[in-house]
């Protein structure tokens, strides 16, 4: 399985269109949910990068997943909140749209960290994993994108409470520790998803051969001969008839 990963202020329902040639799921956003992530978000404009900030984020999510109802392509929207209450808000909407609630627990920007959002949220596995716990009680199919390489975050270990709370996908930014992908397929019934520096065949087959189910492009996934020498790998391993008992595919 192939996914294009969320990147602030670009990944919006257009995005994921032009990738649907080459990916299964396209993961949106991410979104600033609520007051204090939004404001974080908004230094992070000030500062110089990208951020959707829709005066309303709720029916912004709603608009660019109905945007891909018909879409040749599973859609997701990767989500900012250092509340819970419009995770499940967010995650009711996504389950109307058959979508992917991603829940981050990946960003490191200091202003996004010091609200609660991001990698202080991964350091945080209880309040994680009820975020993760209030999305699937909205009904959606629940990932969360993690980074690896956090001080003090075991990522296997947050991985299985992750997984015991309802999460169906856990999507990895291995940064530069790609075995540590074995460890979190080993550890979790999710389906993992691998990310950070997949451009090839090499580069996913190296994740594939650790143990994900799936990968995803992020910066580059708006370069279609990018996105078509991954699809074609990913489509080559899965030929092969790897890990037999998996399917590739996203529960949900």
């Amino acid at each position: 399985m192939l996914a294009l990963a969320s990147l602030s202020g670009a990944a919006d329902a257009d995005w994921a269109r032009a990738g649907a040639p080459y990916a299964d799921l396209a993961l949106l956003g991410g979104i600033a949910l609520d007051a204090d992530s939004r404001g974080a978000a908004r230094e992070l404009v000030a500062r110089g990068r990208e951020e959707f900030l829709p005066d309303d984020p709720l029916a912004f999510v709603d608009a660019q997943l109905a945007a891909l109802d018909d879409a040749p392509i599973r859609a997701g929207m990767n989500v900012r909140s250092a509340t819970v209450a419009p995770i499940r808000e967010t995650a009711s909407i996504c389950a109307d749209h058959d979508a992917v609630l991603e829940i981050n627990a990946h960003c490191r920007q200091d202003e996004l960290c010091a609200v609660g959002c991001g990698e202080t949220l991964l350091r945080d596995t209880e309040r994680l994993a009820a975020f993760v716990a209030a999305a699937v009680d909205a009904g959606a199919t629940v990932s969360v994108k993690v980074r690896a390489e956090v001080d003090g975050v075991a990522l296997p270990a947050t991985a299985r409470a992750l997984t015991d709370a309802g999460a169906d996908v856990i999507h990895v930014d291995a940064m530069d520790s790609e075995p540590l992908i074995a460890d979190v397929a080993a550890a979790s019934d999710a389906f993992v998803l691998a990310n950070n520096g997949v451009r090839d065949r090499a580069t996913a087959w190296e994740y594939l051969a650790y143990g994900a189910d799936g990968v995803s492009v992020g910066r580059p996934s708006d370069d279609p001969a990018v996105l078509e020498r991954v699809a074609r790998a990913v489509a080559d391993w899965e030929r092969r008839g790897r890990d037999a008992g998996r399917d590739g595919e996203v529960p949900g």
